[in-house]
């Protein structure tokens, strides 16, 4: 299905994600596996993701990551678990673009949208110490359907 917009609401529940890192930095590819759940939390809601992430010829290492997505008009403001600002975009249309600055650490994200409830979130990181891309596929978890 086409989606040309989505409403917070309608991230709830269980996601399977698959992750590939590229890291042009130390020439390798990684691969994550998990879920993340967006789970109601007053006027926010808790992204909470979980998964094994893998390098070739390394043991997978478990993965914990934990957000606060909050309406924000029009827009989704996410916040770091903590409460500190990360990065905030609009929900307008089938794509939506942010970025942090994270010193001395640049941060794009660029939010797919057109192929509802699959969506991706694909992150290029710059700086002295890094230079990755990140493309992570959301696919809706069978047992969380709506």
């Amino acid at each position: 299905m086409t989606k040309q917009q989505v409403d917070l609401s309608e991230f709830r529940g269980s996601w399977n994600i698959y992750r590939s890192i590229e890291d042009r930095l130390l020439d390798r590819i990684g691969h994550l596996k998990g879920t993340a759940d967006f789970i109601p939390d007053g006027t926010a809601f808790v992204y909470s993701e979980r998964g094994e992430l893998a390098y070739a010829g390394q043991p997978a290492l478990s993965t914990r990551r934990d957000y606060l997505w909050r309406a924000d008009g029009a827009a989704v403001l996410v916040l770091f678990a903590d409460g500190r600002p990360f990065h905030r975009f609009l929900l307008s249309g089938s794509t939506a673009e942010a970025s942090h600055w994270c010193d001395p650490d640049h941060y794009r994200v660029l939010y797919e949208f057109s192929n509802w409830p699959n969506w991706t979130a694909t992150w290029s990181v710059k700086g002295p110490r890094k230079d990755y891309l990140s493309v992570t596929r959301f696919e809706r978890s069978v047992d969380m359907e709506r």
